[in-house]
């Protein structure tokens, strides 16, 4: 068949079910998961329509014995109608040229804290270089990371990792997915019974792998990606899927949403489909018989994310507004944000500062207060990375990161380290005094606010 877009796929599906389209048997998406998922879900309903029914085995490919997949598919099933055999999170397609790429989603969803979605792509990492979830990447050295998986070695201590991967279970060493992916091409080109059928979901994919190669000519593969990042045709691109996940979503209630509350939907939920989906399914019942979804619908109902409610905190703190960020406060503990990680987010947010301003005290390059955006960008920064000291840190955006080294001059390295023995001293409290953790806090922080922010 071909590689079709995941928007072409209702067309094809509709044709399929009018019996203009052959069938095949073996199928993949690749992209976005929840997409992904959507995609294939309208397959499988055509499939099982369009025959006298049959049945789905549905296998989560972390943990999925490859070998005993395909035997099933070359096994004649005694049911009748067709036989599905839907594989999440596939390995076939995986290789060290999207190394770099899940390594990068496993860092995504650990500073997120996505635990499950964090350990799913370990588990797809380590299975890259041959790997299984008992060998520790915390151990691995620089050259020996670069053989496994093509790319340098993260910076950091990768112990984390190893914790994530520990209670995880994978196929042995050897059983590697690029052995058993020229089985299965084999297997398809001298045939399997027409009744069966295997449905592959996978989010990254080398393209040139055989048996890539192979579907794309005989199956039918679906491109569900989706293009990450900031810019503008980024931004459009990202907009236009959630905006299809809305009216979808909508029209199953037999409801409107007003363009500005769905702008601000797009805003504070930003690029996750599933969040989309979730939140818009809320409003939807939220507002009864009403078949309009207003702004206020949307401020009553969806709030910021946890990351933008810290943030906010952290912000009002650092400009010394005392009565806006115990309102912050209040408000992030009436939401149940647990009182230990606004103390963690505190904490990372003085650390920050102590290791910029120290950076800012070294000799060369020099820091001058006053010091503009454009002579940051182009004359301090360069300067400092040659330096090699905090590299990681130096990795974000030059303008956001100007913002703080503009704020960080304001601290003292004394203070800094003084605000954070009193964290310290908060957290033993808060985990073993009696008190209401609301009071510990606002001990906390008006006792910081208080102080006054010698330069040094």
């Amino acid at each position: 068949m071909a590689l079709i877009k995941r928007t072409e796929l209702p067309a094809l599906l509709k044709s399929m079910e009018q019996g203009e389209q052959s069938m095949c048997n073996i199928f993949l998406f690749f992209g976005e998961r929840y997409l992904c998922k959507e995609a294939a879900d309208s397959l499988q309903k055509c499939l099982l329509g369009t025959s006298a029914g049959g049945s789905v085995n549905t296998i989560d490919g972390d943990t999925e014995d490859s070998s005993k997949t395909l035997g099933q598919l070359m096994n004649f099933s005694l049911l009748p109608g067709r036989q599905i055999s839907r594989v999440t999170d596939s390995r076939l397609f995986h290789s060290k040229s999207v190394a770099s790429n899940i390594w990068s989603k496993v860092e995504q969803a650990h500073d997120a804290k996505k635990e499950t979605a964090c350990r799913r792509q370990l588990l797809s990492f380590v299975s890259l270089g041959g790997l299984n979830p008992e060998d520790s990447l915390a151990e691995i050295d620089t050259g020996q990371w670069k053989t496994l998986f093509g790319f340098a070695r993260p910076a950091g201590d990768l112990a984390w990792a190893d914790e994530l991967l520990a209670a995880a279970t994978m196929q042995k060493k050897g059983a590697g997915a690029g052995d058993i992916a020229a089985r299965y091409v084999e297997a398809f080109k001298k045939g399997i019974p027409p009744n069966n059928v295997l449905l592959l979901t996978a989010e990254s994919v080398d393209k040139r792998k055989q048996l890539f190669t192979f579907i794309k000519k005989e199956g039918l593969i679906v491109d569900c990606s989706v293009v990450a990042g900031a810019s503008a045709a980024a931004q459009k691109g990202q907009k236009e899927v959630l905006r299809e996940m809305v009216m979808k979503s909508l029209a199953g209630f037999q409801k409107k949403m007003a363009p500005q509350a769905l702008e601000l939907l797009f805003e504070r939920v930003g690029f996750h489909p599933v969040a989309v989906v979730m939140e818009t399914e809320k409003l939807a019942l939220y507002v009864g018989d009403r078949d309009l979804i207003s702004v206020e619908d949307l401020e009553a109902m969806v709030g910021r994310t946890r990351e933008d409610a810290l943030f906010e905190l952290t912000d009002a703190f650092g400009k010394q507004q005392a009565a806006r960020t115990l309102i912050l406060l209040h408000r992030l503990l009436e939401q149940r944000i647990h009182s230990l990680a606004i103390l963690a987010t505190m904490r990372n947010y003085l650390r920050k500062m102590l290791i910029i301003r120290s950076l800012q005290l070294g000799s060369k390059p020099t820091w001058q207060s006053g010091m503009n955006a454009g002579q940051f960008q182009k004359v301090y920064l360069p300067a400092l990375k040659e330096r090699g000291e905090w590299s990681d840190m130096l990795k974000g955006h030059p303008y956001a990161l100007f913002m703080s080294f503009s704020k960080a001059q304001e601290f003292s390295c004394t203070v800094l380290k003084r605000w954070l023995a009193l964290l310290l001293q908060a957290e033993y409290r808060l985990k073993g005094a009696p008190l209401p953790p609301g009071l510990v806090l606002e001990e906390l922080f008006l006792t910081m606010l208080k102080t006054k922010r010698q330069r040094s």
